[in-house]
């Protein structure tokens, strides 16, 4: 059986192609994981406003003279 340079070409770009194809599907995670963590903050965020408004308490001082 003989290896010839057209087989060996064949295999790596079939090879690439599956590293590629690899490499974009975890972007798209990465992605996908950014945008979930970033939303997920930003309604921690906004949680965290309207508790603390709801929970303080309001001085009104008026002065006299």
């Amino acid at each position: 059986m003989t290896v010839d340079r057209a087989d060996i070409e064949a295999k790596l770009r079939e090879i690439q192609e599956v590293i590629d194809d690899t490499a974009e599907g975890a972007k798209n995670v990465g992605v996908a994981a950014a945008v979930g963590v970033v939303l997920l903050l930003l309604i921690v965020y906004l949680l965290g406003r309207r508790r603390g408004k709801k929970g303080s308490a309001r001085v009104e001082v008026y002065r006299l003279g």
